[in-house]
């Protein structure tokens, strides 16, 4: 009986030896023959390429603090990218942006061609309303969604408005209206106003007026400060303007705010301390609303400022925040769709389940009668954010954040 147990042991053992495998060895059957290698199939990667249309050139500013980044707005696309291909590559997506670059007033439908054949479908751009409107049929004859990261032309979303253009940049109605929200809240109600005589400027001294008649504010007065073309900057200009700007503000009417409309930098950053009568100074000088605030910290704030920081070696402003959204948004559309058909994704951005977060504190979202995104303004001066609009007590039946600029029943855009 003893003798036949380790007979049995070696049958056990033998049989035990040919059925299973020994860690890190390749499978084998019991016949002893190795099976066929079996190739793993490739994940296909689906390449979402994005086109960046600039116009550049150096730009002067009244204080050399203000001088625009070499890569504003791009830096913000470059980071957004990064943050797609975190995601994208967990889902077969590769995103790039493709940056070209035109001077302000160039022609620039050679350029958004080059794109095209370069098979860019998405295109961020920060250029002129004019330039923009030159390339929106091409656009959309050739099947291209364009985000808007530049242009505050409030006529882009109303009489101008196409289908296939989307806005991340708040028009100079939200941002008008922003303002004038904070001021009524604070009781200063009584503005007067001093805007230059380029375009840009009246274009923003009348969001003003808009923004006054819509939320109850008087403009006691105005004067129009006429740009000469004398030199920005001299070594006897700071004396200059501190006698001139008393004298020239000095026969305006009792007010509470004085409103600053210079969107061409010519004087607005001459106001503050200058004027005749102590009074606050707001508008594109002194408090400021914006798109977005460098010192920005709340809402998660922080995470963003911080990696953008890292990466561009400077703090995030509002048309670095403007392109990061419009390329975010694209990420976002692309993982929800799963694919990158440019019909499909816009679909889905004009839908009820878009939102996208950008550290605003609230998830946003498209304005369907005319493509511009809902958002808060930020209202600062140079250091800090004073606050952010819409205020408390301004509601509105389907978004507070629809206070801000053209409402639905206002609007004149008629979207094809």
């Amino acid at each position: 009986m003893t003798s036949a147990v380790p007979g049995t042991l070696a049958a056990f053992l033998c049989f035990f030896s040919l059925t299973v495998n020994v860690p890190g060895a390749p499978a084998q059957e019991a016949t002893g023959k190795q099976p066929a290698a079996t190739a793993k199939p490739e994940k296909k990667l689906t390449e979402i390429k994005i086109g960046y249309l600039r116009a550049y050139a150096p730009q002067l500013a009244l204080s050399v603090l203000d001088v625009p980044p070499r890569d504003e707005g791009v830096a913000g696309g470059n980071v957004a990218i990064a943050d797609n291909n975190t995601t994208g590559s967990f889902l077969g997506q590769k995103f790039s942006l493709d940056v070209i670059e035109v001077k302000p007033d160039a022609d620039v439908v050679a350029a958004f061609q080059e794109m095209i054949a370069k098979g860019d479908r998405y295109v961020v751009a920060d250029v002129s309303a004019r330039q923009l409107l030159s390339i929106a049929d091409l656009a959309r004859d050739n099947g291209v969604l364009i985000f808007n990261a530049g242009a505050t032309d409030d006529s882009l979303r109303e009489e101008e408005c196409r289908a296939n253009i989307f806005h991340t940049i708040p028009t100079r109605s939200m941002l008008a209206d922003g303002l004038a929200q904070y001021l009524i809240w604070k009781q200063w109600r009584r503005w007067v106003l001093v805007y230059g005589s380029h375009e840009r400027d009246q274009l923003f001294a009348e969001a003003l007026r808009r923004a006054a008649t819509r939320f109850g504010g008087e403009i006691v007065g105005e004067k129009l400060f006429e740009d000469t073309g004398t030199a920005r900057r001299t070594d006897s200009g700071v004396v200059q303007i501190q006698r001139q700007m008393p004298v020239f503000t000095q026969d305006l009417p009792e007010h509470d705010v004085l409103l600053v409309a210079d969107e061409s930098e010519v004087f607005g950053t001459y106001v503050p301390f200058r004027t005749w009568t102590p009074r606050p100074v707001a508008g594109t000088a002194g408090l400021t609303p914006s798109a977005w605030h460098p010192a920005s910290e709340q809402w998660g704030g922080t995470q963003i400022q911080n990696r953008f920081a890292k990466a561009n070696g400077r703090r995030m402003i509002s048309k670095d925040m403007a392109a990061w959204t419009a390329v975010r948004i694209l990420g976002e559309a692309a993982t929800r769709t799963q694919g990158a058909d440019p019909r499909k994704m816009a679909d889905f951005i004009r839908s009820d389940d878009f939102s996208i977060a950008a550290f605003k504190g609230q998830k946003l979202t498209f304005r369907k009668w005319n493509q511009q995104l809902r958002q808060p303004i930020f209202l600062g001066d140079g250091r800090s954010v004073v606050s952010t609009s819409p205020q408390e007590g301004f509601l509105h039946q389907v978004s507070e954040l629809d206070t801000l600029g053209v409402d639905e029943p206002e609007t004149k855009c008629v979207l094809e």
